[in-house]
């Protein structure tokens, strides 16, 4: 643990946040205006344990306002940019925002919020105005820039993606401890990390989702400099990683699957060898995909398995990837059950419903019943995840329970089809979904987004299936493959199959 205090007095000019479009960020300025905010909260009369919000592309300040409300004790929940206004408001409401900090750039839906979030004290705009926000800088700039008093650390609290209905607030029950100390969630994920003060740490990934912030703040309370891109581009994520000589980064797969998508020449052109750390997560890797990164940036190439909700539960290396293709790794925090439709313990090789057995625990916000549909009786906690262990106790994962095709009472995951299809040449991007079957009650079907310059055509439909019928048994393959321009994903990697679902089902009056 280094806070940005200690780090700002010892090295003031020190890079605390690169911008991948070229805006550089000290220590010592970071310090100041994290100071800044933190008063500001403190005016408001905000005491810890109270919520504030951000609707905010990746900016510096995005970090400087997570910090300082974690510095002033307070509840931090960063809010996805492509939800709807109605979404916004429900999060913020849901979470008791005391106050939401919007940027210009989402005028129009910060201004429907405002409109109807009547629990928010106060509304701040940055680089821009709208009705009933203030102007976030001139607020901000006539605060005092020295140190707050600092007392229990505050915390994130996350809302799930709503990939299937209604985003849910993960509210975490740690132990508090003091802003200056180490706790046990921050001390781990800088071990994942790799992060030292000697760090070059790059994100390319939005900062409302929780890697991606939670890293950064990681690299900010460590001493390292944080490389944040404004987007993902698989060349500019080369080009930073070349001109800042990064260290450790964090992906998710399909991130990976455009790093490999571009031209050789393009990724030769790039030295990628400063990379000790590249752990990527958040969505299943295809194992294919997994070593053609392994082959290309060697052991700094590592995996986690865990969700918002848990943090980080196994980890696996290069080399124990090359022995154990497939695997998510072993547990490093508390320890993994896969439970059958009984509530039983499963052997080594049978697929059920993945649970943690640790000592951190979250419930989900105003959702007593989700929370407790959560456990298990033994107090093991579950996302939703299924997957099954091997008999050295390494994890392999299935797929989400709710996306699982039964077809004909044959259980059929679609990541096993998804990560065989995604390494034909011409597919750049892959979904696969249960549709109606009025014999089978589902059958299976491929959504693919085509490379550039490929053309969808019904022999390149025949070509994709019996590509999948080569690998996997031919009950599981695609029996009809939809070509699309672009498949919904959010900006984290995970695919939105409850809305690439929801079109086929209609008049159907059923959903399986």
């Amino acid at each position: 643990m280094k806070h940005h205090s200690q780090t700002a007095l010892e090295t003031p000019d020190k890079p605390a946040i690169i911008m991948g479009r070229g805006e550089v960020v000290s220590y010592a300025d970071f310090h100041r205006r994290t100071n800044q905010i933190g008063h500001y909260f403190k005016s408001l009369g905000l005491e810890e344990g109270e919520h504030v919000a951000i609707l905010m592309e990746n900016n510096p300040t995005y970090l400087m306002f997570l910090i300082a409300a974690i510095d002033c004790g307070l509840l931090v929940t960063p809010i996805s940019v492509f939800l709807k206004p109605e979404e916004i408001e429900y999060i913020v409401d849901n979470c008791d925002a005391k106050l939401l900090l919007a940027s210009a750039k989402y005028t129009e839906a910060a201004a429907e919020v405002s409109a109807k979030a009547t629990k928010v004290k106060k509304f701040l705009m940055m680089g821009g105005s709208a009705p009933g926000y203030e102007d976030f800088n001139a607020a901000i700039s006539a605060m005092p820039d020295t140190p707050i008093d600092y007392g229990n650390a505050g915390t994130f609290m996350y809302y799930s993606s709503g990939t299937t209905g209604r985003p849910k607030g993960i509210k975490y029950n740690n132990p508090p401890h003091h802003v200056l100390e180490m706790d046990e969630t921050l001390g781990s994920l800088q071990v994942v990390l790799q992060l030292t003060p000697d760090s070059i740490y790059l994100s390319p990934a939005p900062l409302y989702h929780s890697a991606p912030s939670a890293g950064c703040y990681g690299a900010l309370s460590s001493g390292s400099t944080a490389v944040v891109m404004e987007k993902f581009d698989p060349e500019m994520a080369l080009r930073l990683i070349d001109a800042h000589k990064v260290t450790t980064s964090q992906w998710v797969p399909t991130m990976f699957v455009r790093l490999l998508k571009l031209p050789e020449e393009t990724r030769r052109a790039y030295d990628c060898s400063t990379l000790k750390c590249a752990v990527h997560a958040a969505a299943p890797c295809p194992p294919d995909v997994k070593e053609q990164m392994i082959e290309w940036w060697g052991d700094a190439i590592m995996e986690y398995w865990g969700a918002s909700e848990t943090g980080v539960v196994t980890f696996v290396t290069a080399p124990e990837a090359r022995a154990h293709r497939g695997t998510v790794g072993k547990a490093v925090r508390g320890k993994v059950h896969i439970l059958g439709e009984d509530g039983q313990d499963l052997p080594p090789g049978d697929i059920g419903v993945i649970y943690v057995e640790a000592e951190r625990k979250f419930d989900y916000h105003g959702e007593p019943k989700k929370t407790e549909e959560s456990f298990s009786k033994e107090g093991w906690q579950t996302v939703g995840d299924t997957g099954y262990l091997d008999s050295e106790g390494y994890l392999y994962l299935a797929g989400r329970k709710s996306h699982m095709i039964i077809s004909g009472g044959v259980n059929i995951y679609p990541e096993e089809i998804e990560n065989h299809l995604i390494t034909h040449d011409k597919a750049l991007d892959v979904c696969v979904i249960g549709v109606p079957n009025e014999d089978y009650g589902e059958e299976v079907k491929a959504i693919v987004q085509l490379v550039p310059g490929a053309a969808a055509s019904p022999e390149l439909e025949a070509e994709m299936i019996g590509f999948c019928r080569e690998a996997i048994s031919n009950v599981k393959c695609p029996r009809s493959i939809d070509f699309v321009d672009e498949l919904p994903r959010t900006p984290t990697g995970k695919l939105r199959k409850h809305d690439i679902r929801a079109p086929y089902w209609e008049g159907v009056g059923r959903t399986i």
